[in-house]
């Protein structure tokens, strides 16, 4: 395989950027190509089927692309859809439940683990399920933040209405003398900073994104496809170059403004496409 092909992620909607800019931080030579299925979006209040269908849809518009391996940003579709995903494409495919367990499990060693998530993926269990699959014997509590979504997207993470949501959702979780807190939710990093004062310094925050791009680099690194770049290259690699290229199902306009709040600057390539019909790509 060709090892300058890009990395392929997709994403119900905009969170998952907060998992491409820590790929990008772990992989600085490698090139992204990102689907937000955000004509789909929420993919929460989905029927499993539906999920799966969505997920198979946009990883085979991402393999068309010619991508390397695939990461699956999305929770819900890490939870619901990973196993028929993984039928439906001929490359490796890396959810972000299971890389978020493992390093909660290792960071916890042994005390209690707390998953905060949107309603879809507490509900699911997947998080639990992963973790107990690695330590039978760790308790975990799971917790739906959903507002946490609108806040991080509306750019008011700092703000005094989050901070008292916040207080709201993880008031009684101060109490269980955790051993992690799992961020399970991908637009839950832009929040990390408040999320860690409200529960407590001495509580390690485990970011998922984080977690799925340090396995991708060790994947990587054992099937020898790390792309190669010179010192010069690397130092002029930036968010969102005309090297990355982006995908969006519906509204590019809000998905750029989101974006340059989650990272700090708008994506340079960005068109929006019927991932359902492969029609042909509208430039925005």
């Amino acid at each position: 395989m060709n090892l300058n092909l890009p990395i392929g992620i997709f994403d119900s909607g905009v969170g998952g950027l907060t998992v491409y800019r820590a790929l990008h931080e772990r992989l600085p030579a490698e090139r992204f190509v990102y689907l937000g299925d955000t004509a789909r979006v929420p993919y929460g209040t989905k029927s499993l089927s539906t999920v799966e269908r969505y997920g198979i849809e946009n990883a085979k518009f991402l393999e068309a692309q010619g991508i390397k391996l695939l990461v699956v940003a999305c929770n819900t579709a890490s939870a619901l859809a990973l196993p028929a995903i993984g039928n439906a494409v001929d490359i490796q495919v890396v959810g972000v439940i299971e890389p978020g367990a493992r390093a909660a499990v290792e960071i916890a060693r042994g005390k209690t683990i707390a998953v905060i998530a949107t309603e879809a993926t507490v509900q699911s269990g997947a998080y639990a399920k992963a973790i107990n699959q690695i330590d039978p014997h760790t308790k975990v509590i799971e917790r739906a933040c959903p507002l946490f979504v609108p806040l991080a997207e509306e750019g008011w993470a700092n703000s005094a209405v989050a901070r008292s949501v916040a207080e709201q959702y993880l008031q009684n979780l101060r109490e269980a003398d955790l051993g992690a807190l799992v961020l399970g939710c991908t637009h839950y990093p832009i929040l990390r900073d408040l999320i860690g004062e409200v529960i407590g310094t001495d509580v390690p925050l485990i970011d998922s994104g984080e977690a799925t791009a340090e396995e991708v680099r060790s994947l990587l690194e054992s099937k020898q496809l790390r792309a190669s770049q010179t010192t010069r290259e690397l130092e002029e690699r930036r968010l969102c170059d005309d090297l990355d290229h982006f995908y969006v199902t519906d509204a590019a306009e809000r998905f750029a403004k989101v974006a340059e709040r989650f990272l700090g600057t708008a994506p340079s390539v960005l068109e929006a496409v019927e991932v359902w019909g492969h029609d042909e790509l509208r430039t925005y």
